[in-house]
């Protein structure tokens, strides 16, 4: 051992120390490679993650268009099934008015039908209240002269056996106001009539001479039943002149029997009720 290391002695690390500072330093063109190998890996890695950026924020927009897609679909969902509610609420408000409208139809029917069976009762006793009626009139009238049955009534004929004119008058003889009188007590016991008187000639003279004739002479009868107590709103009177002869011929017989005047009694209520029982409008 030399003197020299024996007085300066090193030490292991020191050693080491110097064998790293021994090691040749990097040179100029390696470190230039590398700097350009790292630059061009952080740029690498920066367009990476670019595109990773720009695949997320499409991912992003379509979830967004989505989610919207998906909220106007769920809004409009919500409309139609709106919508239909309110249909099915109207439908059902439509039923129910339907149901109450054939209700109350029915029960309107119903009642018609009640009062329509009621009208006719109420006819059919009425008509047999008055067919009674006329057949009691008409068996009193008959003891004063010929009387028979119409469809709405009695028609009497006052001939020459019963009211007599003498040829070319009108005046009523006294014998003919006795028989009025008669007929006018039949006629104000009775209610719900009315009165048409009709005159007659025979056929001397012109036709419009004659139906001047049967109007005086209708007009004669008339006035002396109003006299007698009947209401002369119910007596109507009409001429006929030579047009109705009850006798045909020009013999005197046949010729007084044309002279004479009709009184027809017109049941009013039978009239108003018509012939199948309802009453007429």
């Amino acid at each position: 051992m030399s003197p020299e290391n024996e007085t300066n002695p090193v030490t292991p690390q020191e050693k080491g120390a110097g064998r790293r500072l021994s090691r040749p330093a990097l040179s100029p063109g390696l470190l230039g490679a590398a700097v350009l190998i790292a630059a061009i890996y952080g740029s690498l890695r920066i367009m990476s993650l670019e595109k990773e950026v720009a695949r997320l924020s499409r991912q992003v927009e379509e979830s967004t268009k989505r989610v919207e897609e998906v909220g106007e679909r769920s809004e409009e969902a919500l409309i139609r099934a709106s919508q239909a509610e309110e249909n099915a609420l109207r439908a059902a408000r439509g039923r129910d008015q339907a149901e109450q409208a054939r209700a109350e139809y029915e029960r309107i029917a119903e009642s018609a039908k009640q009062e329509a069976q009621q009208a006719r009762a109420e006819a059919d006793r009425v008509r047999q209240e008055r067919e009674a009626e006329l057949e009691r009139m008409q068996k009193a009238l008959s003891r004063i002269a010929e009387t028979r049955r119409t469809a709405l009534g009695l028609v009497m004929n006052l001939g020459e056996d019963t009211l007599k004119f003498d040829f070319d008058k009108a005046t009523l003889r006294p014998e003919n106001r006795e028989l009025l009188s008669r007929i006018a007590g039949v006629l104000l016991t009775s209610k719900g009539y009315r009165i048409d008187v009709f005159g007659h000639t025979d056929d001397i003279g012109t036709e419009e001479y004659n139906l001047k004739l049967s109007q005086r002479r209708a007009q004669s009868v008339r006035n002396y039943l109003v006299e007698a107590g009947v209401d002369p709103e119910i007596i109507a009177t009409q001429g006929f002149g030579k047009s109705s002869p009850r006798v045909q011929g020009t013999t005197p017989v046949a010729r007084a029997a044309n002279r004479r005047v009709e009184i027809a009694i017109v049941d009013s209520v039978i009239e108003m009720l018509g012939p199948a029982g309802g009453r007429k409008k």
